[in-house]
């Protein structure tokens, strides 16, 4: 069984260099440092907000060019049918067919108005939720450093 190894005797840590700054100075250097930090919290909420708005116009602009040549299309798709049903449903009368067009355009209508909603809904308000959360750490950081 090998010896045990004798343990180095303790050492006390250096003691701190005391500070030789004034008690204005010090106050100038926190109040400096807080201003700081407010002004870099206030930067970061402008741009997390920014960018989700940026977000936001890109996907409406999108959106709206998409509905615009999808109605087009829909428009001449949906007179083509008008006109089979006029022929082959209704023996040559021209109006039921326009009138069960009309139906589906309201239904159409209706479940895009729906996806809108949500859509507007998933991005709004544009709140600068990590600047927050960062601002609430912060608080709670001075709040343990003055106890």
């Amino acid at each position: 069984m090998p010896e045990p190894k004798p343990t180095p005797p303790q050492v006390p840590p250096p003691e701190p260099e005391k500070d030789t700054r004034t008690v204005a100075e010090m106050v100038f250097d926190v109040s400096e440092g807080a201003s700081t930090l407010i002004r870099e919290e206030f930067e970061l909420a402008k741009a997390e907000v920014t960018e989700k708005v940026g977000k936001l116009v890109r996907g409406s602009v999108v959106g709206v060019a998409a509905g615009i040549f999808a109605f087009l299309a829909l428009i001449l798709v949906m007179e083509g049918i008008a006109w089979l049903l006029n022929e082959e449903v209704f023996d040559g009368k021209v109006w039921p067919g326009f009138f069960v067009e009309a139906a589906a355009f309201l239904l159409i209508a209706a479940a895009a108005g729906f996806i809108a909603y949500r859509a507007v809904q998933a991005g709004a308000p544009p709140v600068p939720e990590q600047a927050i959360e960062e601002a609430k750490l912060t608080k709670e950081m001075l709040q343990k450093e003055e106890k």
